[in-house]
C-alpha cells in the first residue's frame, strides 16, 4: 500500500474507460443508494461518485465528501458542488470530521489499498456509519493491468473480507463488478 493518489492525475478519474467500466450512478443505485439518504464518500477525490450520489439522494438527502487531500477537494469544488454536498478535509485516514452514526450508505471507492492500516481505517468508517447502515468497498482486483495501481499495492477481495470480519462488519455481498474491480458490501 504505497500512498495517496496524485492530484495531478485527477483527470484519469473521469476518463472514458473508467466511465464505461464504472458507471457511477448505475452502480450506486444497484448497490442501494436511495433518495433521502445520508451518503458518505470516503476518499471522494474529484467527485466521481459524489456528484452522481447528490442527484440520487436529492434535496432530502445529504452527501458528505471526505478527502485527506485539500487539492482533490478543490478539484471537486471547481466542478460546482450541489447544495446537498458538504466537502470535508479529513485530518488523517483515521479521523474523519463526521459525527458518529451519520451515514446511511458509506462508500470507500478505491481507497483501501492506499491505507497503511486498513483495520484502523475501517474502524473509522464503521464509526461514522449508522447502525444497520451500508458500507460499500470498491477495489481493484489483485491482478496485473495496464492501468490502476501497481499489482503490489492492490488488495485482494479475500484480504478485504478478512478486514471487514475483523472489525465486526457483516458482509452481505461481494464479487466482481467488471474485469478490473470488485465490491464488498457490508452492514454495521
Amino acid at each position: 500500500m504505497e500512498g495517496k493518489f496524485d492530484p495531478k492525475n485527477a483527470f484519469r478519474l473521469h476518463d472514458e474507460r473508467r466511465k464505461k467500466l464504472l458507471p457511477a450512478e448505475e452502480i450506486l443505485i444497484t448497490l442501494g443508494l436511495r433518495e433521502g439518504m445520508n451518503f458518505i464518500d470516503v476518499g471522494c477525490g474529484s467527485g466521481y461518485f459524489t456528484i452522481p450520489a447528490s442527484k440520487i439522494v436529492g434535496k432530502n438527502g445529504k452527501v458528505y465528501a471526505i478527502d485527506v487531500q485539500q487539492e482533490m477537494l478543490e478539484i471537486l469544488k471547481q466542478k460546482g458542488v450541489p447544495e446537498n454536498v458538504v466537502t470535508l478535509l479529513a485530518k488523517s485516514d483515521y479521523d474523519f470530521p463526521v459525527e458518529d452514526e451519520t451515514g446511511d450508505f458509506t462508500l470507500c471507492a478505491f481507497v483501501l489499498h492506499e491505507n497503511h492500516d486498513p483495520i484502523k481505517f475501517l474502524e473509522e468508517v464503521k464509526r461514522i456509519t449508522k447502525s444497520k447502515g451500508k458500507i460499500v468497498i470498491l477495489e481493484w482486483k489483485k491482478q496485473v493491468e495496464d492501468w490502476g495501481p501497481p499489482y503490489e499495492d492492490r488488495v485482494s477481495q479475500e484480504e478485504v473480507l478478512r478486514y471487514c470480519n475483523k472489525v465486526g462488519l457483516s458482509v452481505h455481498d461481494y464479487g466482481e463488478i467488471n474485469k478490473s474491480h470488485y465490491k464488498v458490501v457490508c452492514t454495521k
